[in-house]
Protein backbone atom coordinates (compact mmCIF):
# COMPACT_ATOMS: atom_id res chain seq x y z
CA UNK A 1 0.00 0.00 0.00
CA UNK A 2 1.29 3.48 -0.70
CA UNK A 3 1.54 6.24 1.93
CA UNK A 4 0.23 9.34 1.44
CA UNK A 5 2.69 12.06 1.71
CA UNK A 6 2.59 14.20 4.90
CA UNK A 7 2.47 17.24 2.10
CA UNK A 8 -0.22 15.73 0.23
CA UNK A 9 -2.87 17.95 2.39
CA UNK A 10 -1.03 20.72 2.73
CA UNK A 11 -1.63 22.16 -1.19
CA UNK A 12 -3.69 25.08 -3.06
CA UNK A 13 -5.78 21.78 -4.07
CA UNK A 14 -6.66 20.43 -1.06
CA UNK A 15 -7.66 23.91 0.49
CA UNK A 16 -9.83 24.80 -2.32
CA UNK A 17 -11.53 21.29 -2.32
CA UNK A 18 -12.40 21.80 1.70
CA UNK A 19 -13.74 25.42 0.86
CA UNK A 20 -16.13 23.71 -2.04
CA UNK A 21 -16.93 20.12 -0.14
CA UNK A 22 -17.85 21.87 2.93
CA UNK A 23 -19.80 24.45 0.43
CA UNK A 24 -21.64 21.04 -1.01
CA UNK A 25 -22.99 20.01 2.41
CA UNK A 26 -24.77 22.98 3.21
CA UNK A 27 -28.04 20.82 4.20
CA UNK A 28 -26.08 19.73 6.91
CA UNK A 29 -24.40 22.90 8.07
CA UNK A 30 -27.78 24.65 7.42
CA UNK A 31 -29.59 22.50 9.51
CA UNK A 32 -26.86 22.84 12.28
CA UNK A 33 -27.28 26.34 12.14
CA UNK A 34 -31.01 26.74 12.46
CA UNK A 35 -30.97 23.86 15.18
CA UNK A 36 -28.60 26.18 17.30
CA UNK A 37 -31.17 28.86 17.62
CA UNK A 38 -33.54 26.42 18.12
CA UNK A 39 -31.55 25.13 21.30
CA UNK A 40 -30.49 28.22 22.63
CA UNK A 41 -34.66 29.70 22.89
CA UNK A 42 -35.90 26.06 23.85
CA UNK A 43 -38.93 26.09 26.25
CA UNK A 44 -38.73 29.71 25.08
CA UNK A 45 -42.80 31.17 24.86
CA UNK A 46 -41.46 34.15 21.88
CA UNK A 47 -38.53 31.61 20.73
CA UNK A 48 -36.26 33.17 18.73
CA UNK A 49 -37.99 36.53 18.75
CA UNK A 50 -35.64 37.50 22.10
CA UNK A 51 -32.89 38.30 19.71
CA UNK A 52 -34.92 40.87 18.18
CA UNK A 53 -36.35 42.22 21.82
CA UNK A 54 -32.89 42.56 23.54
CA UNK A 55 -31.16 43.84 20.35
CA UNK A 56 -34.26 46.55 20.38
CA UNK A 57 -33.98 47.30 23.73
CA UNK A 58 -30.01 47.56 24.10
CA UNK A 59 -30.45 50.05 21.16
CA UNK A 60 -33.51 52.33 21.51
CA UNK A 61 -31.58 52.86 25.22
CA UNK A 62 -28.39 54.06 23.81
CA UNK A 63 -30.14 55.82 20.71
CA UNK A 64 -32.21 57.65 23.53
CA UNK A 65 -29.31 57.97 25.93
CA UNK A 66 -26.75 59.52 23.47
CA UNK A 67 -29.76 61.58 21.77
CA UNK A 68 -29.67 63.64 24.73
CA UNK A 69 -25.52 63.50 25.13
CA UNK A 70 -25.38 64.80 21.67
CA UNK A 71 -28.57 66.99 21.70
CA UNK A 72 -29.81 65.19 18.27
CA UNK A 73 -33.11 64.22 17.30
CA UNK A 74 -34.29 60.90 18.68
CA UNK A 75 -36.04 60.45 15.24
CA UNK A 76 -32.77 60.99 13.65
CA UNK A 77 -30.40 59.03 15.36
CA UNK A 78 -32.24 55.92 16.93
CA UNK A 79 -33.02 54.99 12.78
CA UNK A 80 -28.97 55.66 12.76
CA UNK A 81 -28.48 53.70 16.05
CA UNK A 82 -30.57 51.08 15.21
CA UNK A 83 -29.21 50.02 11.89
CA UNK A 84 -25.29 50.04 12.96
CA UNK A 85 -26.81 47.60 15.80
CA UNK A 86 -28.11 44.92 13.51
CA UNK A 87 -25.01 45.59 11.28
CA UNK A 88 -22.37 45.55 13.97
CA UNK A 89 -24.18 42.28 15.86
CA UNK A 90 -23.66 40.18 12.69
CA UNK A 91 -20.24 41.33 12.27
CA UNK A 92 -19.05 41.33 15.96
CA UNK A 93 -20.77 37.45 16.06
CA UNK A 94 -18.83 36.45 13.34
CA UNK A 95 -15.45 37.50 14.58
CA UNK A 96 -16.04 36.31 18.55
CA UNK A 97 -17.44 33.36 17.75
CA UNK A 98 -15.25 32.58 14.55
CA UNK A 99 -11.96 33.21 17.12
CA UNK A 100 -13.47 29.60 18.93
CA UNK A 101 -15.50 27.78 15.87
CA UNK A 102 -13.22 24.53 16.02
CA UNK A 103 -12.69 24.54 19.80
CA UNK A 104 -16.37 24.86 20.39
CA UNK A 105 -17.01 22.05 17.64
CA UNK A 106 -13.98 19.97 19.05
CA UNK A 107 -16.16 16.73 19.42
CA UNK A 108 -17.00 17.29 15.63
CA UNK A 109 -14.33 17.89 13.98
CA UNK A 110 -12.34 14.37 15.96
CA UNK A 111 -15.11 12.05 15.18
CA UNK A 112 -16.98 13.57 12.28
CA UNK A 113 -15.23 13.69 9.02
CA UNK A 114 -15.76 16.63 7.33
CA UNK A 115 -14.31 19.39 5.72
CA UNK A 116 -13.24 22.32 8.44
CA UNK A 117 -15.05 24.66 6.53
CA UNK A 118 -18.38 23.30 7.07
CA UNK A 119 -18.39 24.52 10.94
CA UNK A 120 -17.37 27.89 9.29
CA UNK A 121 -20.41 27.84 6.80
CA UNK A 122 -22.78 26.93 9.79
CA UNK A 123 -21.43 29.99 11.96
CA UNK A 124 -21.83 32.20 9.36
CA UNK A 125 -25.42 31.19 8.46
CA UNK A 126 -26.49 31.17 12.11
CA UNK A 127 -25.40 34.65 12.30
CA UNK A 128 -27.36 35.73 8.95
CA UNK A 129 -30.23 34.04 10.67
CA UNK A 130 -29.94 36.87 13.72
CA UNK A 131 -29.63 39.38 10.94
CA UNK A 132 -33.01 38.36 8.95
CA UNK A 133 -34.61 38.31 13.13
CA UNK A 134 -33.25 41.60 13.48
CA UNK A 135 -34.68 42.97 9.87
CA UNK A 136 -37.98 42.65 12.38
CA UNK A 137 -36.86 45.55 14.50
CA UNK A 138 -35.56 47.59 11.42
CA UNK A 139 -39.94 47.06 9.87
CA UNK A 140 -40.84 48.54 12.81
CA UNK A 141 -38.61 51.01 12.78
CA UNK A 142 -40.07 52.24 9.40
CA UNK A 143 -43.57 52.69 10.75
CA UNK A 144 -42.51 54.85 13.31
CA UNK A 145 -39.84 56.35 11.90
CA UNK A 146 -40.07 56.76 8.05
CA UNK A 147 -37.45 56.57 5.67
CA UNK A 148 -37.09 58.17 2.56
CA UNK A 149 -36.00 55.09 0.90
CA UNK A 150 -35.43 54.31 -3.07
CA UNK A 151 -34.09 52.31 -5.45
CA UNK A 152 -30.71 52.55 -3.74
CA UNK A 153 -32.05 50.37 -0.62
CA UNK A 154 -31.17 47.05 -3.33
CA UNK A 155 -27.67 47.97 -2.21
CA UNK A 156 -27.83 46.73 1.14
CA UNK A 157 -27.79 42.73 -0.78
CA UNK A 158 -24.44 43.12 -1.87
CA UNK A 159 -23.44 44.30 1.16
CA UNK A 160 -24.43 41.66 3.22
CA UNK A 161 -23.03 39.05 0.54
CA UNK A 162 -19.77 41.61 1.33
CA UNK A 163 -20.61 41.08 5.12
CA UNK A 164 -20.82 37.64 4.78
CA UNK A 165 -17.71 36.35 3.15
CA UNK A 166 -15.92 38.95 4.78
CA UNK A 167 -17.29 37.25 8.02
CA UNK A 168 -16.11 33.64 6.76
CA UNK A 169 -12.23 34.55 5.84
CA UNK A 170 -12.57 35.93 9.38
CA UNK A 171 -13.76 33.04 11.52
CA UNK A 172 -11.91 30.75 9.08
CA UNK A 173 -8.58 32.59 9.58
CA UNK A 174 -9.16 33.33 13.68
CA UNK A 175 -10.70 29.48 14.13
CA UNK A 176 -7.33 28.31 13.17
CA UNK A 177 -4.87 30.29 14.57
CA UNK A 178 -6.93 30.83 18.28
CA UNK A 179 -6.77 26.46 17.78
CA UNK A 180 -3.26 26.90 18.30
CA UNK A 181 -2.86 29.97 20.44
CA UNK A 182 -5.79 30.05 22.62
CA UNK A 183 -4.89 33.80 24.36
CA UNK A 184 -5.89 34.61 20.80
CA UNK A 185 -9.42 34.19 21.62
CA UNK A 186 -9.55 36.78 25.38
CA UNK A 187 -7.68 39.58 23.29
CA UNK A 188 -10.18 39.31 20.31
CA UNK A 189 -13.01 39.83 22.46
CA UNK A 190 -11.54 42.67 24.15
CA UNK A 191 -10.97 43.92 20.74
CA UNK A 192 -14.19 43.63 19.53
CA UNK A 193 -15.92 45.40 23.08
CA UNK A 194 -13.10 48.84 22.13
CA UNK A 195 -13.83 48.78 18.92
CA UNK A 196 -17.56 49.24 19.49
CA UNK A 197 -17.42 52.21 20.81
CA UNK A 198 -14.46 53.66 18.21
CA UNK A 199 -17.20 52.85 15.30
CA UNK A 200 -19.39 55.47 14.38
CA UNK A 201 -22.33 53.02 15.53
CA UNK A 202 -23.97 55.12 18.25
CA UNK A 203 -22.59 58.45 17.43
CA UNK A 204 -22.49 60.11 13.78
CA UNK A 205 -19.27 60.00 12.02
CA UNK A 206 -20.49 62.88 9.34
CA UNK A 207 -21.71 65.06 12.30
CA UNK A 208 -18.36 64.97 13.99
CA UNK A 209 -16.42 65.29 10.54
CA UNK A 210 -18.43 68.54 9.56
CA UNK A 211 -18.32 69.87 13.37
CA UNK A 212 -17.18 74.02 13.58
CA UNK A 213 -14.48 72.71 16.02
CA UNK A 214 -11.67 71.85 13.64
CA UNK A 215 -10.15 69.48 17.02
CA UNK A 216 -13.10 67.31 16.92
CA UNK A 217 -13.54 67.03 13.11
CA UNK A 218 -9.71 65.90 12.56
CA UNK A 219 -10.00 63.36 15.46
CA UNK A 220 -13.08 62.07 13.60
CA UNK A 221 -11.28 61.74 10.55
CA UNK A 222 -9.18 59.05 12.48
CA UNK A 223 -12.30 56.64 11.95
CA UNK A 224 -11.52 56.71 8.25
CA UNK A 225 -8.43 54.25 9.17
CA UNK A 226 -11.22 52.47 11.41
CA UNK A 227 -11.85 48.93 8.56
CA UNK A 228 -15.67 48.72 10.36
CA UNK A 229 -16.70 52.13 9.63
CA UNK A 230 -16.85 51.13 5.97
CA UNK A 231 -18.93 47.52 6.63
CA UNK A 232 -21.55 49.65 8.43
CA UNK A 233 -21.97 52.43 5.96
CA UNK A 234 -22.24 49.91 3.10
CA UNK A 235 -25.26 48.59 4.75
CA UNK A 236 -25.96 51.10 6.65
CA UNK A 237 -26.63 53.86 4.04
CA UNK A 238 -29.31 52.24 1.99
CA UNK A 239 -31.12 50.84 4.54
CA UNK A 240 -31.61 54.57 6.10
CA UNK A 241 -32.47 55.93 2.14
CA UNK A 242 -28.75 57.85 2.44
CA UNK A 243 -26.74 58.06 -0.70
CA UNK A 244 -23.25 55.94 -1.25
CA UNK A 245 -20.05 56.91 -0.60
CA UNK A 246 -18.09 54.99 -3.13
CA UNK A 247 -14.92 55.04 -1.29
CA UNK A 248 -16.84 52.65 1.72
CA UNK A 249 -16.98 50.04 -1.19
CA UNK A 250 -13.88 50.59 -2.49
CA UNK A 251 -12.21 49.82 0.99
CA UNK A 252 -14.26 46.94 1.69
CA UNK A 253 -13.41 45.28 -1.53
CA UNK A 254 -10.10 45.33 -0.83
CA UNK A 255 -10.53 44.15 2.87
CA UNK A 256 -12.41 41.14 1.03
CA UNK A 257 -9.73 40.45 -1.80
CA UNK A 258 -6.52 40.62 0.64
CA UNK A 259 -8.52 38.44 3.45
CA UNK A 260 -9.29 36.11 1.64
CA UNK A 261 -5.59 35.71 -0.12
CA UNK A 262 -4.23 35.60 3.55
CA UNK A 263 -7.06 32.72 4.63
CA UNK A 264 -6.28 30.60 1.70
CA UNK A 265 -2.44 30.56 3.12
CA UNK A 266 -3.46 29.87 6.50
CA UNK A 267 -6.15 27.38 5.22
CA UNK A 268 -3.18 25.52 2.93
CA UNK A 269 -0.78 25.28 5.66
CA UNK A 270 -2.46 24.52 8.71
CA UNK A 271 -5.66 22.86 7.65
CA UNK A 272 -4.63 19.51 8.55
CA UNK A 273 -3.27 20.40 12.09
CA UNK A 274 -6.29 21.84 13.52
CA UNK A 275 -7.75 18.52 14.25
CA UNK A 276 -4.69 18.22 16.50
CA UNK A 277 -4.58 21.17 18.32
CA UNK A 278 -8.42 21.41 19.46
Amino acid sequence: MTAVPATSSRTWRSAIRDLSDGWRQRQLWSHLGWQDIRQRYRRSVLGPIWISISMAVTAIALGVLYSGLFDLELALLLPHVLVGFIAWNFISGCISEGSEVFIANEGLIKHLPAPLSVHVYRLVWRQLLFFVHNLLVYLVMLVVFPQDLHWTAVAAIPALVLLALNGAWVALALGVITTRFRDILPITQSVVQLMFFLTPIVWVYDDLVNSPNPAIADRARLAEFNPFLHFIEIIRRPLLGQDQVLRHWVVVLAITVVGWALTMVVLRRYRSRVSYWV
